[in-house]
């Protein structure tokens, strides 16, 4: 039997209902491809459950955020070409806009994708982690190992970035 505080099949299920779009939210952003986000989720519950003797309940959220984040990074680093807007998302907002709209939206995603993506990789974690998850500074700067004071300087360094890269006076995240 388990030890109080340790990861165990009804406990990963509680964690999985709990985590599994708030991390794929962050991830999707990372990787910007759904089929690759959810192959990514999938495999950071799997992770946790092979190293569940190990697991600390009171730190697992955390850590289920640091091994996803890592396999994002990993599998965009492997990627060469990757950036390319579904075809089937431009088509629908064509059906509920004019041709004209819906090419200045296409156009505004592709930059914010690029803008985000130009980031450094410490800084885009920050971002993606409090813009996309519901965790405190406390529990980002567990995930990403930095202390807490630092994930406010660098999510404000990333907005700033954005800003310029983006050229918007008013950008808030």
């Amino acid at each position: 039997m388990p030890y109080a505080g340790q990861l165990d099949a009804p406990a990963l299920e509680r964690l999985y209902i709990r985590l599994e779009k708030p991390l794929y939210n962050v991830v999707y952003r990372w990787v910007w491809d759904a089929g690759e986000a959810t192959d990514i989720v999938q495999e950071t519950f799997v992770r946790l459950w092979s190293m569940r003797g190990r697991v600390r309940l009171e730190t697992v959220d955390s850590l289920a955020y640091k091994i996803a984040l890592n396999l994002a990074s990993k599998r965009k680093r492997a990627q060469k070409t990757w950036g390319w807007t579904p075809f089937e998302g431009w088509m629908g907002r064509s059906n509920l806009a004019g041709a004209d709209e819906a090419l200045a939206a296409n156009e505004r995603e592709r930059a914010v994708r690029a803008a985000v993506d130009a980031l450094p990789d410490h800084l885009r974690a920050v971002v993606m982690l409090c813009t996309y998850s519901d965790m405190s500074y406390g529990e980002v700067a567990l995930a990403l190992d930095i202390p807490a004071g630092t994930v406010g300087s660098r999510k404000n360094k990333a907005v700033e970035q954005l800003r310029a890269a983006l050229e918007v006076q008013e950008w808030t995240l």
